[in-house]
């Protein structure tokens, strides 16, 4: 190789930050000897413009097609021969062999250097501390609008309806409105009331300040999900009031210990038949893979760099959380599951930062909007010790009070996103889900 192409070479390993350079082997893919190719660039990062995809799918629908149902997530399997840069995102993508590996000696590395107990207080003991500090430095820019809900969730389209009854919508963790404002934009239900909730007062303060803000439609108040007594309930609403509950990207914010709360709050707040619709962040996810030492404080729950909190499910532990039963996990990095797939529009492949909410919960991961811009953690292992209380300024209920939900849908959406400038690929899994209140025989949500 000539001199004049060393300057090329070095560049183009720049284009990894520090944060992501540690996983340089398992976000780029190897040159295949037998490949050719047409020029330098079409091979950055050694990323060749075909290669063989980890599975091959029966058949491939047509890459475009809309869905009818949303827990069968995306249509763009990805085949032998196929332009990978062709598309952003891809569906249904299994990690591979080196990958998994590397993703079970990074959670060893990390829990073998975990958050000193000091650390660990002070990011339990006041979480909104850090919400409010992140939304003091970020803007409502910081988050791009959510325009994936209504196909992800088609029933809030259903009730943003002109013809629609009235409706009560509470969203826990709306952060800086990115959920919230765009629902009221497409809305045309006269009795729509949407209540965005979020424990940041910075985060209230910017959805309040928002030109689209209009109380009455809309009402923004500071509340803690996991609260007991009598701040359990959101100001402004009354137990079995609301229809419809939205969490997205907000559960991984607390801690193991104030899920039981939690869960027991959404629930007194819903009208019987009302629906959870929830969207988070899956075991093996990049974000949790890509962490460091110092981060881990327990197994799958970790802090960012900003001093927030970020906690990775599995499937089978989301039914039992919201379910009422045992808890186990197993290690989604490791199998496929059933899995959705949404058209990541907002952030697009080159941002592993997914958002949040606060505690409510918004999220960053203590990379700005560079790299994968957003939040990376480790993944665990079984979830042993659940009911530790007084952790977060929360003692843990009785597990025999933990409410019970119906589980209407649970899907685990796998893709590999492509980063076309960066010549990068990388694993993400998410969790959505819809759970329903139990009808009891009484009155209904809508």
């Amino acid at each position: 190789m000539s001199s004049g192409n060393a300057p090329r070479s070095k560049g183009t390993r720049q284009q990894l930050t520090k944060g992501m350079e540690h996983m340089r082997s398992v976000v780029t893919v190897p040159v295949d000897a037998n490949t050719t190719t047409d020029s330098d660039e079409s091979n950055a990062y050694g990323v060749p413009s075909t290669f063989a995809p980890i599975r091959k799918p029966a058949q491939r629908p047509q890459n475009e097609l809309k869905r009818t149902d949303p827990f069968q997530f995306g249509s763009r399997y990805l085949e032998e021969g196929d332009d990978i840069f062709e598309f952003n995102a891809w569906d249904h993508v299994e990690v591979s062999a080196e990958y998994q590996d590397f993703a079970l000696t990074q959670y060893e590395k990390q829990r073998a250097d975990p958050v000193s107990d000091f650390d660990k207080r002070k990011y339990n003991e006041d979480p909104a501390k850090w919400w409010n500090k992140f939304y003091g430095t970020n803007n409502a820019n910081f988050f791009k609008n959510r325009k994936w809900l209504q196909q992800e969730f088609p029933i809030l389209g259903e009730i943003t309806k002109e013809d629609s009854k009235p409706c009560v919508l509470l969203e826990v963790g709306a952060g800086a409105g990115n959920t919230a404002f765009p629902i009221l934009a497409m809305n045309k239900n006269p009795g729509l009331k949407i209540h965005a909730c979020d424990f940041s007062k910075k985060a209230v303060e910017l959805i309040r300040s928002n030109e689209a803000y209009d109380e009455t439609y809309i009402q923004a108040d500071v509340w803690d999900v996991a609260a007991t007594g009598e701040a359990s309930l959101p100001p402004g609403v009354t137990p079995e009031s609301v229809d419809v509950v939205l969490m997205i990207f907000i559960f991984s914010a607390l801690s193991p210990a104030q899920w039981d709360q939690a869960v027991r709050n959404i629930r007194t707040v819903l009208k019987p038949g009302g629906e959870v619709l929830f969207r988070d962040y899956g075991r093996g996810d990049l974000a949790q893979v890509r962490f460091k030492k110092g981060r881990w404080m327990e197994d799958n729950f970790y802090v960012r760099g900003d001093g927030t909190r970020v906690y990775f499910f599995e499937k089978e532990e989301l039914e039992a959380i919201w379910g009422g039963g045992a808890r186990q996990a197993t290690d989604c990095s490791a199998k496929g599951s059933a899995s959705p797939s949404t058209e990541l529009e907002e952030n697009g492949a080159a941002q592993v930062h997914e958002e949040q909410g606060t505690n409510g919960v918004t999220n960053t991961d203590g990379e700005p909007n560079g790299e994968p811009n957003g939040h990376s953690e480790p993944e665990g292992a079984a979830l042993e010790d659940l009911s530790v209380s007084g952790r977060d300024g929360h003692d843990s209920a009785d597990a025999s009070e933990t409410p019970n939900f119906e589980i209407i849908d649970i899907g685990v959406d796998r893709r590999m996103l492509v980063n076309r400038q960066r010549k990068l690929k990388m694993y993400r899994c998410w969790m959505q889900a819809k759970f329903r209140k139990p009808l009891d025989g009484r009155a209904t949500a809508i």
